[in-house]
Order: C-alpha cells, then sequence, then structure tokens
C-alpha cells in the first residue's frame, strides 16, 4: 500500500498478533444459539420433519359401489356401452342412463365411475363432471391405477 505521502501507515492500527477473547466470546455465543434456538423448522423450512400420513380406520375407508361406467380415453371422445359418443351425445347418454337406473333399482341417484385417459385434459374432465351432475349423478368417482404401475 502506497501511504508515503499522506503517511497513512502511521495512523493504521498495527494487526493483531493473535485472536483476543471477543472472538471466543462471539463464536461460543453463535454455537449456543444454535443449540439452543436451532431446530429443523427454523434452519430448512422446506424440509418435512417426520410427516406421516393420516390413518383412517375401516368405517372411514368404506367403498362405493357405482352403477354407470363410462371411459374418457382424449378429448370430446366417450366409450359408453360399446359405443363411442362425443360430449354431446355423452350427456344425452347420461341423462338416459339416470331415468334407466332409476326404472330399475328405484334409485334417483347413482353414481358415475368414469375412466380417464391418461393425458385428458383437466378441462375435458370438469366437463365431464358437469354433465354429470345435470344429468342427476349423485357423484362421480375417477378411477386411477397404482403408482407407478403403468399398464403397458
Amino acid at each position: 500500500m502506497i501511504s508515503r505521502p499522506l503517511e497513512l501507515a502511521s495512523r493504521l492500527r498495527p494487526p493483531p498478533r493473535d485472536f483476543d477473547a471477543f472472538f471466543y466470546v462471539n463464536v461460543g455465543a453463535l454455537c449456543v444459539f444454535f443449540l439452543l434456538f436451532g431446530s429443523r423448522f427454523v434452519l430448512a423450512p422446506g424440509l418435512g420433519a417426520d410427516f406421516r400420513l393420516p390413518q383412517a380406520g375401516e368405517r372411514a375407508t368404506g367403498r362405493l359401489t357405482t352403477e354407470v361406467v363410462i371411459a374418457v380415453p382424449s378429448t370430446n371422445l366417450a366409450l359408453v356401452d360399446g359405443a363411442v359418443v362425443d360430449f354431446k351425445r355423452l350427456g344425452v347418454w347420461l341423462k338416459e342412463s339416470v331415468k334407466a337406473q332409476a326404472e330399475r333399482t328405484g334409485s334417483s341417484a347413482p353414481r358415475l365411475l368414469v375412466l380417464a385417459g391418461e393425458g385428458l385434459p383437466a378441462r375435458d374432465l370438469a366437463e365431464v363432471y358437469a354433465l354429470a351432475a345435470d344429468a342427476g349423478f349423485s357423484g362421480v368417482l375417477l378411477a386411477t391405477d397404482e403408482a407407478g404401475g403403468g399398464g403397458r
């Protein structure tokens, strides 16, 4: 460092020879702080801590039966009773199937099981739900595969 014209070297503190006691007090205070107040929640807020899935008894996991089953493999296409229909005709078919179920079983609100295709957009699935609600279904269930069980 050039300090001769202003004689800056004479105004600076000399470099310390060793660490003073204040340094060790600071390090000790930091260690105590992290030991007392540190937790997995504070130091790593993005990580889960001992997460367990909720458990349900047998009464809560009853299986629901469905009276009507349709398959929706792609956009605006549904397979019902061996016939291929678009969503406009699907609405009519769903209304007819609700009437047929009411005559057959006396139940006025059957459930619908939808076998949705893998690439089916959520918009189309929501449209099928709306058609089912308009037809008079009491509920719509979505069929899924087991995780990682790719059926091919």
